[in-house]
């Protein structure tokens, strides 16, 4: 019973010192985050944080894993939603690329992410989210014909890469209608890999 309890307060403790580091970080950025702010926004002391998270960066990036995780659930969603399999794909990357005009999304994602942990390891856990599931879409969509037969591969990660890339210019964009042009542009742009009609 003891030893029961003991698993619970530190669950416990895990999950307030992500939701309280992840609130920071979304805030403030990883750089301006000490960790003796994230202890006393959670209530706990240093040692308990280092019993869950060896290091400040094993903390980020359990937040990003959780972010990724989000993210990723609410595109498959959307997508699921749909009932063709191109519009599944077209409303998965018009999804991820509104979810991440959210600030915290821009922060903790595509801003500190790539920083904080080195390009490698976040093209890695990126991979291992979103672009997994982009993958699966563009196999299934060559199977059903609907785009041309192709290496799957760079496909993925061309379209990763520019959805990636729009979310990032959507972090600085001043036009009231940016997320709009971005979808736009999206729209065409995987509009041009569907196989021409009666091909």
């Amino acid at each position: 019973m003891a030893g029961m309890l003991r698993i619970q307060q530190r669950e416990q403790t895990r999950r307030t010192l992500l939701r309280e580091s992840r609130r920071l970080f979304a805030a403030k950025g990883y750089a301006a985050v000490g960790l003796a702010e994230i202890t006393a926004a959670a209530g706990v002391t240093k040692g308990a944080l280092y019993h869950n998270f060896s290091s400040k960066i094993e903390l980020f990036r359990a937040v990003l894993e959780e972010v990724q995780n989000e993210v990723g659930e609410h595109v498959a969603a959307a997508a699921d939603a749909a009932a063709e399999p191109w519009d599944q794909l077209v409303t998965g990357c018009e999804t991820f690329i509104t979810a991440c005009t959210a600030p915290e999304i821009q922060r903790i994602l595509l801003i500190d992410g790539p920083s904080v942990l080195g390009w490698h390891d976040w093209r890695a856990l990126d991979e291992a989210a979103s672009a997994r599931h982009l993958h699966e879409a563009l196999t299934e969509l060559v199977a059903a014909e609907v785009i041309p037969p192709q290496p799957i591969e760079p496909l993925t990660h061309l379209l990763s890469g520019a959805m990636n890339e729009a979310a990032l210019w959507l972090a600085t964009a001043t036009a009231p209608d940016a997320l709009e042009q971005t979808l736009a542009s999206l729209r065409r742009l995987l509009g041009a890999i569907q196989t021409p009609p009666g091909q």
